[in-house]
C-alpha cells in the first residue's frame, strides 16, 4: 500500500481529499503547512506527494525542491489556483510530475495519483534492467545433459513454482547466476525484478546501505533516500552471490527481513514491507563457516531449505562438445568471425585442461581462441591454456583413499601449480594473474592463502 502525502491548508478541502485518497486504498499523511510536511516525508515512507501550491511560509516549489533532495523517485503533484498556472508550468519543469487547477472533481486527482505511481514503477522497473539485465534478457540457456547437470536442472524446476529460499552451492564460474535466473524465469514472479548482488565484491561498510538502502543523512555522502536492492527485488527474486562472505554483524539483520519479511532502511526509523524470493549462492562449504563461527548457524538453516549442487565442468566432461558449438556459435557472430569448429589437437588440449575456473573459464578460453583464429577451425594454438605438466607422481595420494579424494588432490595439485606458474609470469602481479587464469582477485588470494604458496617477491 503506498503513503499518500497530502500538503493543504485548508482544513476543509484537505480532509475532503483525504478520505478520497483513503477510500482509493491508500494510506494518507494530511499536513497543513510546508514544513511539517517535508518533516513526515522524511520520517515516513512516503510514496507520492500531493501539494498546494500557496502554502503559509513556504511554499509548494519549496516543497518540490526538499522531495526532490530526499528522493528523485518520489512524484510531486501541485494544486494550483487558475492564477498561478505559469509557476505550475514552471514547477514541472524543476520535476513535479503534473499541476492540477482548483477546482477539480477527487477522481480526476486519483487517476493522476495512479498514472504517476506508474509511471514511477517503470522508471525503477527501467533502472533495475539497466542495472541487472543489460543483455542478459531471456531465459537463460543451460547447456548439459551430463547426470550431475540433469539432476540440478531437475530440482530447479521443481522448486521454482513456489517462494521457497533456494541454496546453489558449486566452485566459481560454474553458472550459479545462471541458474538463478532460470528459478527466477520460471517462478510466478518471472515479470517482476531479478536483482542480484555479490557479498565478496562490496565493501561491508557499504554493503548494509547496498541491500538495505538508506535514508538522507544516514552517513556522510548520503544526500539523499536510496532503494537498496530488497526493496528494488520487490514482488521478485533476490539473488546474493558469495553469501559465506557476508560480515557477521550484517548476518542477523538478514534472518531478521527473511523470518519478517519487513525492513528499515539505514538511518531510518519506518518499517517497509517487502515480498522478496531469496536465492542465495556460495563456492564455500558453507557448514564448515559455520562450524569455524564465521557464518550464523540460525542463518545458514534459514538458507539452506531448498539446497542445489551444480558440478564442476570436471565431472561433467561429457558436456565440453555442446558447450563448446555453444560458445563458437556465439562469439563467431559476435565477433563477425567464420568460425565453424575446433580441430581434434585442440579438443584433444582441452580435455586434459583442468578448468578450475569451470565454465567460465572455458567461456573466456573460446572468445579468445575466436579472436585469435585465422581459419574455420580453432587450434591448439588458439586456446592459450597453460600447461601444467602434472605428472602421476606429483600427486599426493594416500593409502586406501577413494576416486574422489584422488581427484581431489589431483585438482589441489594441479592448481597450486598453474598458480604458481602464472605468478611467475605476471611478475607476481596478483592483479595480472587473476585475469590471466579468469578468476577474481578475491578467489586467487584465498586459494594463495590455501595452498601456502610462498609470497615474497610477489606485489
Amino acid at each position: 500500500m503506498e503513503t499518500i502525502l497530502i500538503i493543504e491548508d485548508v482544513e476543509s478541502l484537505g480532509q475532503m481529499l483525504s478520505q478520497a485518497v483513503t477510500r482509493a486504498g491508500f494510506k494518507v499523511i494530511l499536513a497543513s503547512d510546508a514544513e511539517t510536511g517535508i518533516a513526515r516525508l522524511i520520517e515516513d515512507d512516503v510514496g507520492l506527494v500531493v501539494t498546494d501550491l500557496k502554502l503559509p511560509k513556504k511554499s509548494g516549489l519549496d516543497v518540490l525542491r526538499s522531495v526532490k533532495e530526499h528522493s528523485a523517485e518520489i512524484p510531486v503533484i501541485l494544486m494550483t489556483a487558475h492564477g498561478s498556472i505559469e509557476i505550475a508550468v514552471a514547477a514541472v519543469k524543476e520535476g513535479a510530475y503534473d499541476f492540477i487547477s482548483k477546482p477539480f472533481d477527487p477522481d480526476h486527482l486519483l487517476l493522476q495519483i495512479d498514472k504517476a505511481l506508474e509511471k514511477k514503477r517503470l522508471l525503477i522497473e527501467n533502472r533495475i534492467l539497466k542495472e541487472n539485465f543489460k543483455d542478459q534478457i531471456g531465459f537463460p540457456k543451460i547447456i548439459g545433459t551430463s547426470k550431475g547437470m540433469h539432476d540440478a536442472t531437475e530440482k530447479i524446476g521443481k522448486v521454482a513454482k513456489g517462494k521457497t529460499t533456494v541454496l546453489l552451492s558449486g566452485e566459481s564460474g560454474t553458472g550459479k547466476e545462471l541458474f538463478a535466473r532460470a528459478i527466477h524465469m520460471l517462478s510466478p514472479r518471472h515479470d517482476k525484478p531479478f536483482i542480484s548482488i555479490n557479498c565478496a565484491a562490496i565493501p561491508r561498510e557499504l554493503l548494509e546501505s547496498e541491500l538495505f538502502g538508506h535514508e538522507r543523512g544516514a552517513f556522510t555522502g548520503a544526500v539523499g533516500r536510496r532503494l537498496g536492492h530488497f526493496e528494488l527485488a520487490h514482488k521478485g527474486t533476490l539473488f546474493m552471490d558469495e553469501i559465506a562472505e557476508m560480515d557477521l554483524a550484517l548476518q542477523p539483520k538478514l534472518l531478521r527481513i527473511l523470518e519478517a519479511e519487513e525492513m528499515m532502511r539505514v538511518g531510518g526509523t519506518a518499517k517497509v514491507k517487502i515480498d522478496v524470493r531469496l536465492i542465495a549462492a556460495t563456492n564455500r562449504n558453507l557448514l564448515q563457516r559455520v562450524q569455524q563461527r564465521l557464518f550464523r548457524e540460525d542463518l545458514y538453516y534459514r538458507l539452506n531449505v531448498f539446497s542445489v549442487m551444480i558440478p564442476p565442468l570436471r565431472e561433467r566432461r561429457e558436456d565440453l562438445p555442446a558447450l563448446i558449438d555453444h560458445f563458437i556459435a556465439h562469439y563467431s557472430k559476435e565477433l563477425k568471425k567464420e568460425v565453424i569448429g575446433i580441430s581434434p589437437e585442440a579438443m584433444n588440449q582441452i580435455n586434459k585442461h583442468p578448468f578450475t575456473g569451470n565454465v567460465r573459464e572455458l567461456q573466456n578460453c573460446i572468445e579468445r581462441a575466436i579472436i585469435l583464429c585465422e581459419g574455420p577451425l580453432i587450434g591448439p594454438q588458439d586456446l592459450g591454456l597453460i600447461s601444467t605438466g602434472l605428472a602421476l607422481d606429483d600427486i599426493p595420494l594416500e593409502a586406501g583413499e577413494g576416486l574422489q579424494a584422488v581427484s581431489t588432490a589431483a585438482i589441489r595439485c594441479v592448481e597450486s601449480r598453474v598458480i604458481k606458474k602464472a605468478l611467475a609470469e605476471m611478475g607476481g602481479n596478483k592483479l595480472k594473474t587473476a585475469k590471466q587464469l579468469q578468476v577474481s582477485y578475491k578467489t586467487l588470494l584465498t586459494k594463495i592463502k590455501e595452498y601456502g604458496i610462498e609470497e615474497r617477491g610477489f606485489l
